[in-house]
């Protein structure tokens, strides 16, 4: 394996890491406090309108989009350094329109969607000019098991109804639409009970009831729960075919673990910038924190968790590439484990050298501890994917 950057790869990196430092950095501040004064709910700061625009007329747009017809075509393992760069930013991804859920949603559509549906909702996505959310988390079910969902989808003529209650439906304030995740054939075989339907969110019976607070807080489109009430959409809404769910979400899972890990990586990169730069500059005690040997201990420890996090990204990404999704579902689990405990551990050890300012919003710390605490379970909780990751490698042996 050799993860030298091709020459447009390496030119995409380096524009997206001088935009980085030029704009996103020092406009963290200012989107933060314009956050906290928007009028509709799920909107983007003004500063983050304009620098999507600056970053879109720069070519700096879907870095994330393996098909040419729809990105740049970069390789998974190509993407990963410049996915690193937008995760070391909380506005960073939303910039250059490689944020979550929306990129995955894009990636299922340009996959599995009709000609019809990427007219509607694929072309407005890769432009920029909507936003969508993926409903599949239930409140009343297991959430690693995405066999259980309750939500029906009953067919109706041309029309699909559906009733259900999700939540943790991410972004779904200010979203044109969501992928919803439900049951339309209740006695088929459990990988065969789902289907997932594009919900128009202003279709009548569809109901926000809130944005679920985290650690706290509420960010940018937030983590919905929202209640389908005889909401009636067309047939010709299906993603794929019936009962082809639990496929699909599969398939979007592969990229999607991969680049939160890639983003994970970036965030715990910051953290220990930020560590070593307090460490350097806090005098206490007789000495700088710096001198004293814990925080070391730390900063080493940081260091090689970080490395040994982006290496094996770097492998699943490459094994995606080459041998495809399916087979490097065993790295992609091992990724997703290791890459959210390291930046948990990072983000911690940062805090405590920080000290109060650390558990305040004037570094992106708290924000960074808030929402990526969130990834132990999002996604398949460790415990799932150490089950499975044991489950394969206990096969080789039998």
């Amino acid at each position: 394996m050799d993860f030298t950057l091709s020459p447009r790869a390496e030119e995409l990196r380096a524009k997206v890491a001088a935009f980085m430092d030029e704009y996103v950095y020092p406009a963290e501040s200012v989107a933060r406090e314009q956050e906290r004064s928007l009028e509709k709910p799920g909107a983007d700061p003004p500063i983050v309108v304009e620098l999507r625009k600056k970053a879109k007329a720069q070519g700096l747009w879907n870095l994330f989009m393996p098909d040419p017809r729809y990105g740049k075509g970069l390789k998974n393992w190509e993407y990963a350094p410049i996915c690193e760069l937008m995760g070391r930013s909380p506005i960073g991804a939303r910039v250059f329109n490689c944020n979550a859920p929306d990129t995955g949603n894009m990636e299922i559509l340009a996959e599995f969607g009709t000609p019809e549906q990427k007219e509607r909702w694929l072309k407005p996505a890769l432009e920029g000019e909507i936003r969508s959310c993926f409903s599949m988390t239930e409140p009343e079910t297991a959430g690693s098991d995405p066999t259980l969902l309750r939500t029906r989808a009953v067919r109706d003529g041309d029309y699909y109804v559906i009733n259900g209650h999700k939540w943790f439906t991410s972004g779904a304030l200010g979203a044109a639409f969501a992928i919803v995740m439900a049951v339309t054939n209740p006695d088929a075989e459990p990988h065969r009970r789902a289907s997932q339907i594009i919900v128009p969110l202003d279709t009548p019976g569809v109901k926000i009831v809130r944005a679920v607070p985290v650690m706290g807080a509420v960010h940018g489109g937030g983590h919905c729960e929202i209640l389908y009430e005889n909401c009636r959409v067309p047939v010709t809404n299906l993603l794929g075919k019936e009962g082809d769910g639990f496929a699909i979400a599969q398939a979007r899972l592969g990229p999607g673990r991969i680049h939160h890990c890639m983003r994970m990586i970036g965030a715990a990169e910051r953290a220990l910038e930020l560590m070593c730069k307090r460490a350097n500059t806090r005098w206490t005690h007789g000495s700088y924190l710096a001198d004293k040997s814990n925080v070391q201990e730390w900063i080493a420890d940081s260091r090689i968790e970080i490395d040994a996090s982006r290496l094996m990204v770097m492998y699943a990404a490459w094994k995606m590439d080459t041998v495809g999704k399916k087979e490097a579902r065993q790295e992609i689990s091992m990724i997703k484990v290791l890459a959210a405990n390291t930046v948990m551990r990072v983000l911690d050890r940062a805090i405590q050298v920080h000290g109060a300012l650390g558990m305040s919003d004037d570094t992106p710390l708290a924000f960074f501890w808030r929402e990526l605490r969130g990834l132990r379970l999002a996604d398949g909780p460790d415990e799932v994917h150490r089950m499975t990751i044991a489950r394969r490698e206990l096969a080789k042996w039998k």
